[in-house]
């Protein structure tokens, strides 16, 4: 299971991979009629349709994914559920679906984020052979991409975790969110991870399909979204 979001390192004990941040994933799924009557659950699905209708990262990565050969539908690749109090979504490659913590979730921007955070785990899990759960380089590289992408590391959201670094500062918060997200996962010492991300730091750093740029705003995303059809059209009439 990937994180979107980074938690302390975990206590010593056998690792489940993950999956101990989000409890529900091995409960039998709750009929329609129950689980609309929980607010978390309503609030949550409303929140993924607005990002998925109207934000340009997550249109971007959906337009991406089904050009990839793996369309993404709603009711089948993603679930709002009760989580960890430590984290806000995760990408259960197993299922190849999208967690969506309800309970931590409270505002549309931090939808949008966490939605285009664990699309671009689902986009590396559909155009490569990613080895989750015993690769930790692989591992490491997605996070890597998913915080440069996802606008995890933009200058508000960093100046709101007080945070005001000028040099380098969009790589620090890259390194420092991928290693983060990666112990929140995995029992492995923080050296470990270090070591993961700094080996396949550059090189995946500077990955930035499907963007073609870093999307810094919500307006390099759209210019982004722009472009990739652009693209598509140019490419089509090859």
């Amino acid at each position: 299971m990937e994180a979107g979001e980074p938690a302390p390192p975990p206590v010593e004990e056998e690792d489940d991979l993950g999956y101990r941040l989000f409890p529900e994933r091995n409960k039998k799924p709750q009929g329609f009629l129950v689980r609309s009557l929980f607010t978390f659950h309503n609030r949550c699905q409303l929140m993924l349709r607005m990002t998925l209708d109207t934000n340009p990262y997550a249109q971007l990565l959906l337009e991406a994914m089904k050009q990839s050969g793996c369309t993404v539908f709603n009711d089948r690749h993603f679930s709002c559920e009760n989580c960890d109090g430590c984290v806000s979504g995760g990408f259960d490659s197993a299922t190849s679906q999208i967690v969506l913590c309800q309970n931590n979730i409270r505002h549309q921007s931090h939808m949008n984020r966490v939605v285009t955070h664990e699309l671009i785990h689902a986009f590396d899990h559909c155009r490569a052979h990613v080895d989750w759960f015993k690769n930790v380089k692989h591992l490491a590289c997605s996070e890597i991409r998913a915080a440069n992408l996802s606008g995890d590391c933009t200058l508000m959201n960093e100046i709101a975790r007080f945070k005001f670094g000028l040099k380098r500062h969009h790589q620090t918060c890259v390194r420092d969110r991928a290693i983060r997200s990666i112990l929140a996962v995995r029992k492995v010492s923080k050296e470990t991870a270090e070591k993961a991300v700094d080996e396949v730091f550059d090189a995946c750093f500077n990955d930035l399909e499907p963007f073609g740029r870093i999307p810094h705003n919500k307006s390099d995303a759209k210019r982004a979204y722009k472009d990739f059809q652009n693209r598509d059209r140019y490419n089509a009439n090859l």
